[in-house]
């Protein structure tokens, strides 16, 4: 009966962990999902980011021509960071640009930008 007792209260604590590893590693990818298509809508959104009144961006209607088309964003701009600055307050690295600081502005939230940042490195 120990021996029974005693590998119980090993195997339940270690089934319990890796039901709770499993399920924390099968929501990442459904999370990231989900903020892709956030940041496309808020990208594709005429009252939010309003990123088509500029750039043309597959899947989008009505794209703009004043911007760059937006393709091939995750080699062009590896890293992250410098993709959330451009959309966050871009006349900081480029005070002459006409792109609006959707950060600084208060258009998007910091949560909003990083929807749309993981949504144009899809592109």
């Amino acid at each position: 009966m120990t021996i029974i007792t005693s590998t119980k209260s090993v195997l339940i604590p270690a089934l319990t962990v890796a039901l709770l590893l499993g399920t924390a590693v099968l929501s990442r990818p459904l999370h990231a999902e989900s903020a892709v298509a956030d940041g496309q809508k808020l990208a594709f959104d005429r009252s939010k980011g309003n990123c088509l009144t500029c750039h043309e961006i597959k899947g989008g209607n009505l794209a703009g021509n004043i911007g760059p088309a937006l393709t091939d964003i995750k080699s062009k701009y590896p890293n992250r960071a410098d993709l959330v600055a451009i959309v966050t307050d871009e006349t900081k690295r480029n005070p002459l640009t006409v792109m609006p600081p959707f950060g600084r502005n208060h258009i998007l939230t910091d949560k909003e930008i990083d929807a749309v940042v993981d949504f144009l490195q899809t592109l």
